[in-house]
């Protein structure tokens, strides 16, 4: 029995993943699923850098504006979410192409990761809020020294829910080799998109103050108006964790900018650390034509090996 096919294109921030991730979806016939954690919140548009419709290019794309930026979208809720996209798209005879740079959604899917489901420890979060960000990460880093390579180690709320899922579960969750309901497990083919340092650093910047012009403050303020805290804001992190504190007159607006640009090339590399893990991986720098024909050439090859 031939396996289904599953295309992944990955990368770091601001490699362009979107825009590649079209242009095979036009020439393959297929669907994008996006692996971005902050994408799937409606009304974050410009802060995370979301698509738009018309560079969609009329390919269809999933996991965006599924959730209500108030409530906290979990792994365990695209991983279920993501699984039933993947199985209508291949129903409709299309190729599903999950494109993002959330290493963890990947993962859950390309290796069919079981996440328990860990009930919030109120007395064990009431403990951890006491202790400061330097104490969390070396409390995280004796539990779990790999989730500690690579979680945002500035963000409090989700350095508490790797301390309260590690002491629950005491180990790394388990790999469910029979997921997305097919007989075999699907093959995949992860293509990562990559760029030099300094070209990467350039773009990073680029983007943001192109997010800026564009009214990527008034959105935050909007989301604020309609009822989402600063406090949440913050949880949410790089722009709308430092755009909340310049809209609050707690920092400057240049010291806003140098913030994120840093934060973001901070976890531009964590990004970097979680995806070299996976030899896998055919990596390819988008700005030389010569590698990215031969990544769509790569793309075509591995869909008629055993075509479904």
């Amino acid at each position: 029995m031939s396996r289904q096919k599953i295309i992944v294109i990955l990368g770091q921030t601001s490699t362009g993943k979107s825009d590649f991730a079209v242009e095979i979806a036009k020439l393959i016939n297929g669907e994008i699923i996006s692996a971005d954690s902050r994408q799937v919140y409606k009304g974050m548009n410009l802060g995370t850098g979301k698509i738009t419709k018309k560079e969609m290019r009329g390919v269809p794309h999933h996991l965006l504006d599924v959730a209500s930026p108030h409530q906290v979208f979990s792994v365990n809720d695209f991983q279920k979410i993501a699984n039933k996209k993947i199985a209508e798209i291949i129903k409709k005879g299309k190729i599903p192409i999950i494109c993002g740079g959330t290493g963890f959604y990947i993962d859950s899917i390309v290796n069919g990761t079981i996440f328990p489901k860990v009930p919030p420890n109120k007395t064990l979060r009431a403990k951890l809020k006491k202790l400061s960000l330097i104490e969390l990460n070396q409390y995280l880093e004796k539990l779990d020294p790999s989730r500690f390579k690579t979680i945002d180690k500035n963000n409090h709320v989700r350095l508490i829910r790797a301390i309260e899922i590690a002491k629950t579960l005491g180990k790394v969750p388990s790999i469910n080799e029979g997921s997305l309901g097919f007989p075999q497990r699907p093959s995949f083919l992860k293509i990562g998109l990559t760029l030099p340092p300094e070209i990467l650093k350039e773009r990073i910047n680029n983007r943001l103050l192109a997010r800026l012009k564009k009214g990527m403050l008034r959105e935050i303020e909007n989301l604020h108006k309609n009822g989402l805290s600063w406090k949440r804001m913050k949880a949410l992190g790089l722009e709308y964790r430092y755009g909340a504190l310049y809209l609050q007159n707690k920092i400057l607006k240049d010291e806003m900018i140098q913030k994120i640009n840093s934060e973001s090339w901070y976890y531009a590399k964590r990004q970097k650390t979680w995806f070299k893990r996976d030899q896998n991986i055919i990596w390819v720098n988008p700005t030389k034509n010569k590698e990215k024909n031969i990544a769509l050439k790569t793309v075509k090859e591995f869909l008629k090996e055993n075509p479904f």
